[in-house]
């Protein structure tokens, strides 16, 4: 069984808190979930809304049709009634008026009991969310003032909720990082704040500069010193770091960064999504330097990532991005797996203090003194790009890419990042194989293999020229036609590309 609910209302209405309670008493009774969150770059007002899937089974997008509104404004209902499958429910909130800040708990209730669950269910968890006399209240009330339509079960599932932004930081703790640099910019920003509030309790310091300029700069100046550093930042700010970037790959001091992506050019659309800045994430920086670049699609990917990240940028005094995008970044899931147990990030490089140490951002001989001699221009050229062989042989015991589907399937769809959640939806039931890349750089061999041994080959991204696609021609020399790309700003829907996708195969 599975629903999709439209949540909506005005910025500032606390849309978010009805779909967090919900996610909540559903994953306790071990149900999936997948919150899909859409909003314009104002802060107060216009239409903001959720969908917030729900499931028997484990989901990772939601659907173009829904089951169900819960309004908080009339704009709701008039923007997604057209969307309402038959048998459908609308929660409206001419019922609710009085009831102030507290009318997102009121409809959180009246919600509850649509859905069939008991009223301490509700109660157990306004209490945990906000446990005040007026919030229990208003739960009460908007319990009551519904009749239930759905039966749910409760089922044997332990559950963990987590969206892409969380998994980001869990697994920059787990690397035990000493300093996050940012400065904010959606949608990376969620990190920053994740990583701010738990610094005093996971002993990392989180540090916002004036700029991004600062930001990669200061970071450089930490990592020489010997911290473990992370820095964030979306595609404006990323571009700024650029020149920093190309001081990495001269200085070999290692970096860690996170590029959550949006559409652009320029300021774009500055709150949605896109897999536009995955060239910029291969190539960005003047010059000819190793790094390495993993794109997670779930958030227990992302904590894994970016603990690999870590790893590779501290044992190659390397560049590592970790690159993600704003569905990824803001929209939650719900999984039972856990991630793998974290590797020790080893600091082993010369540090400041204990000796002389020089870094530089000229060519410089082994004793970082400034060179303009062709020989040993040549030869520290030819051991920073052999450092890339190196770094390719030890990603091998990572996990580069990952097969769904029918694993025999001659037809073969690859996909990366947040497109990954879509895809694995969209191809139940369907003859095919879903190949997920997880390492952009270096590729995986077996890529090559998989393509080579397919009738049917159909690339799905997020953005409008299909730049895995054409990574995937540099690499392999095999051009994909069949091509399923989306660039509006909004993630694909798992129904839609289903429909798409049995036209195709």
């Amino acid at each position: 069984m599975r629903l999709n609910i439209v949540i909506g209302g005005a910025a500032g209405q606390g849309i978010n808190k009805i779909s967090g309670i919900v996610s909540n008493v559903f994953s306790k009774q071990g149900y999936y979930t997948f919150n899909y969150r859409d909003y314009p770059s104002v802060i107060r007002g216009d239409h903001n809304f959720n969908v917030l899937s729900i499931s028997d089974k484990e989901i990772s997008s939601h659907e173009s049709k829904i089951d169900g509104i819960v309004a908080m404004d009339s704009l709701t209902i008039t923007k997604h009634k057209a969307s309402l499958r038959k048998n459908n429910f609308i929660i409206n909130p001419d019922k609710f008026e009085g009831f102030g800040r507290n009318l997102n708990v009121a409809l959180a209730g009246a919600l509850i009991k649509i859905l069939g669950f008991e009223k301490k269910d509700l109660i157990d968890e306004i209490k945990k969310e906000l446990n005040n006399k007026l919030s229990l209240e208003a739960a009460e009330k908007g319990y009551e003032s519904q009749e239930p339509k759905y039966s749910f079960k409760k089922i044997n599932n332990k559950l963990h909720l987590m969206n892409g932004g969380q998994g980001i930081a869990q697994g920059a703790i787990n690397s035990k990082m000493d300093i996050y640099f940012a400065y904010p910019m959606t949608p990376s920003t969620s990190v920053l704040h994740i990583l701010a509030s738990k610094q005093e309790k996971e002993g990392h310091i989180t540090y916002q500069p004036e700029n991004e300029i600062a930001v990669a700069n200061a970071a450089l100046g930490a990592s020489f010193a010997g911290s473990k550093v992370m820095i964030g930042s979306s595609g404006g700010g990323y571009d700024l770091m650029a020149e920093a970037l190309s001081l990495q790959g001269m200085s070999e001091i290692p970096l860690v960064v996170y590029l959550a992506s949006r559409p652009g050019p320029g300021t774009g659309i500055p709150t949605y999504t896109s897999q536009g800045d995955l060239n910029t994430a291969l190539r960005a920086g003047h010059g000819e330097f190793p790094r390495v670049v993993v794109a997670p699609g779930t958030p227990n990917q992302a904590i894994e990532k970016t603990n690999e990240a870590f790893y590779l940028a501290n044992k190659f005094n390397t560049l590592s991005i970790v690159l993600s995008d704003k569905h990824l970044a803001e929209s939650e899931f719900s999984f039972k797996s856990k991630p793998k147990k974290p590797l020790k990030i080893k600091v082993k490089r010369a540090i400041p203090g204990k000796k002389i140490v020089k870094a530089n951002s000229y060519e410089h001989d082994f004793f970082g003194n400034t060179t303009e001699d062709p020989r040993i221009a040549n030869l520290k050229t030819e051991l920073r790009i052999k450092k890339y062989e190196e770094i390719k042989k030890e990603v091998k015991k990572f996990e580069m890419i990952k097969i769904y589907g029918k694993k025999n399937s001659k037809n073969l769809i690859i996909g990366w990042g947040s497109t990954a959640g879509a895809i694995k939806d969209a191809i139940e039931g369907l003859d095919v194989k879903f190949l997920q890349v997880l390492y952009m750089k270096p590729l995986s061999n077996e890529i090559r293999k998989h393509m080579e041994n397919a009738n049917k080959i159909i690339l799905i991204e997020n953005n409008v020229t299909g730049q895995l696609g054409r990574l995937l021609r540099e690499k392999t020399g095999i051009k994909i036609d069949k091509k399923i790309l989306k660039y509006d700003g909004r993630p694909f829907y798992s129904d839609e590309l289903n429909s798409q996708l049995k036209k195709w195969l």
